[in-house]
């Protein structure tokens, strides 16, 4: 269906009359519009959500051996809009998470600088500071990608959740290090972070002086400790495993410190057998959160939506196609569309009742996309377990219950699948 067909319908409430072709009118009665006869609650201290909305929470694997080192997803599917509210950003953690007394906070930068500095949260805090809003993305974020077959209960949350967008506040790391003094021939910053690993990693000093930011506050308030309280690094576009928590102390030196989680871990196996390291960068994503994994859906008109982001700054166009591929149409950009943030895409559609495969991808201002994902298996290693970012399929049955549509590596079919199903709202 083209523009022109869409808003005619719309003016004459054709729409309308799509989403209630298939309604079915609940039950109702005079106590459903009854006004409240006794008070409501009382003024509180910090908000709180409706005990109706408990069970929108973090997706914890039960397979985990220890919940002190380990992740958990954010649930995609069952949240709005691009910023993910910091009870529900996903967590990583390689320790368990610290308890932080911010009066005792000190953060050391030190090594190859003129002036060795000791800042209190106060004194950070006394900088000038920048608000931005940036995506931050485990590095295994997309692993069950690596299974095959594909796990068919897999959902949104579980596919692409260890992705986060939030409203990063905090001083541009750049304004520490030349209060410092950064000595000739420093090229590396080794950030510590206080939890019990002592997680360390590397990072070079270009990127430090470009747009890293040493943050103390997420959407408005104190960071969650689970998210790094008082201070961590933000490291825009780049894995979550740089982006140290807890941050203590910054060493400036001319090396990298080669440390476990840059050698054994967080380095990634490609298809010929080599290893890299120091792939920082992620890739374009996209998911399609509804229709997406272990959903209902009824024949009728549907709002396709879903989130992508890309490391190597703004993604300039989303595209779904219903034939695995064969042909795309654009989706539409809800505004403001953000270098290094979650941005929303959406496409009308009418769903026919015929089984179809959904799939999206993202495309950048640099120009990349998301590969399929025998594509992607030509470049990577089956046995990594990072940076995943082929192309999430969903299959809708006929009976409106939504699978994983990644077909097993090799597989042609699945058998009966439908091309381009019912209408599309062209925006």
């Amino acid at each position: 269906m083209d523009r022109r067909k869409f808003f005619r319908l719309l003016g004459a409430g054709g729409v309308l009359g799509l989403l209630k072709a298939r309604a079915q009118t609940p039950p109702w009665d005079e106590e459903t519009f009854a006004p409240m006869k006794t008070l409501g609650a009382p003024l509180s201290e910090y908000g709180q959500r409706s005990p109706f909305e408990e069970g929108v929470v973090r997706y914890i694997s039960p397979n985990l051996r220890t919940r002190h080192s380990g992740a958990d997803f954010a649930p995609l599917e069952k949240l709005e809009g691009v910023i993910t509210p910091n009870g529900l950003h996903f967590e990583r953690h390689h320790g368990g998470v610290p308890q932080v007394d911010p009066a005792k906070y000190r953060l050391v930068i030190h090594g190859m600088v003129e002036r060795p500095l000791v800042f209190t949260l106060e004194d950070l805090k006394r900088f000038p500071s920048v608000t931005r809003t940036y995506f931050i993305e485990c590095a295994g974020n997309g692993q069950n990608g690596y299974r095959n077959p594909p796990d068919p209960n897999l959902t949104a949350t579980r596919s692409r959740g260890l992705a986060s967008n939030a409203s990063w506040t905090g001083v541009p790391l750049a304004l520490l290090l030349k209060e410092a003094g950064v000595k000739p021939g420093a090229k590396w910053l080794i950030p510590e972070g206080m939890d019990a690993a002592a997680y360390t990693r590397s990072l070079p000093l270009e990127k430090a002086m470009e747009d890293v930011l040493v943050a103390y506050a997420q959407n408005g308030e104190a960071l969650r400790p689970e998210q790094g309280y008082p201070v961590r690094l933000v490291v825009p576009g780049w894995e979550g495993s740089i982006q140290v928590k807890w941050l203590r102390r910054i060493l400036v030196t001319d090396l990298p410190a080669m440390a476990k989680d840059e050698t054994s871990e967080y380095t990634d196996v490609m298809a010929d057998g080599k290893v890299l390291a120091f792939t920082w960068v992620m890739d374009p994503e996209s998911i399609i959160t509804y229709p997406s994994g272990l959903q209902q859906i009824k024949p009728g008109f549907h709002e396709i939506r879903g989130l992508a982001w890309s490391g190597y700054g703004r993604v300039t166009k989303v595209e779904i196609s219903f034939d695995e591929g064969k042909t795309w149409r654009q989706a539409t950009l809800e505004p403001p569309v953000e270098r290094y943030a979650f941005v929303r895409f959406k496409m009308p559609w009418h769903w026919d009742g015929k089984e179809v495969v959904l799939w999206s991808r993202a495309w950048d201002e640099k120009g990349n996309t998301q590969p399929t994902r025998e594509e992607f298996f030509k470049k990577w290693g089956r046995n990594n377990r990072y940076h995943y970012n082929a192309i999430q399929a969903w299959r809708i049955l006929p009976d409106g219950r939504v699978v994983n549509g990644d077909r097993p590596l090799g597989q042609q079919a699945f058998g009966p699948v439908g091309g381009c199903d019912g209408e599309v709202f062209d925006g």
